[in-house]
């Protein structure tokens, strides 16, 4: 199945895809994640579904550019291939949200597995995030790694969300839209 699964290379496909039941997710791919679920790192309590992050645009971001609403759906979890190992992608699928996480991330059941993103569009999705030059932007990244987490752990602006109070996640999930706790 994971072999089978086209490659995205282009934002226009990636466009193509956006809708309220598409989600990105940092794992091994579909095969490794058919028969498990995510878990709450912190606790390690098995969570009903995978996390993963949504690719459904949100009525706010009006006509923006869906390229750089896509971008950084994608940035956000960058870290995760050098945190998990050479064998974690992002892939894109179609999923029923089950319920959600501990981060108010969307917790999905693979409907259908649709693609895998091309490091050439990952690439293209850093370029178009680091070319809006904003010093508050970065992954998602809680293990304190140089360059990512710039305020230790909680949220990247040094406790004060982006959004001018509400929920600074938007209902993704800060664990990168995989499981925490596999060691992967």
């Amino acid at each position: 199945m994971t072999d089978e699964l086209p490659t995205i290379t282009e934002f226009s496909e990636l466009v193509g895809l956006l809708g309220d039941d598409v989600y990105v997710r940092w794992s091994k791919g579909p095969e490794a994640d058919a028969a498990t679920t995510s878990r709450d790192s912190l606790t390690g309590v098995e969570l009903p579904g995978l996390s993963a992050s949504p690719l459904q645009l949100e009525p706010w971001w009006d006509d923006r550019s869906q390229e750089l609403w896509v971008a950084r759906r994608l940035y956000d979890y960058r870290h995760l291939r050098d945190l998990r190992g050479p064998h974690v992608r992002a892939w894109v699928l179609r999923g029923e949200e089950v319920g959600r996480g501990p981060d108010n991330e969307p917790l999905v059941r693979c409907t259908e597995p649709l693609a895998w993103v091309s490091d050439e569009l990952l690439g293209a999705c850093e370029a178009l995030v680091a070319a809006q030059r904003s010093p508050e932007w970065g992954p998602l990244d809680r293990s304190g790694s140089a360059g990512s987490d710039r305020s230790g752990g909680t949220d990247r602006s040094g406790g004060s969300d982006r959004s001018g109070g509400t929920d600074r996640s938007g209902g993704t999930d800060r664990s990168g839209g995989m499981d925490r706790s596999d060691g992967v």
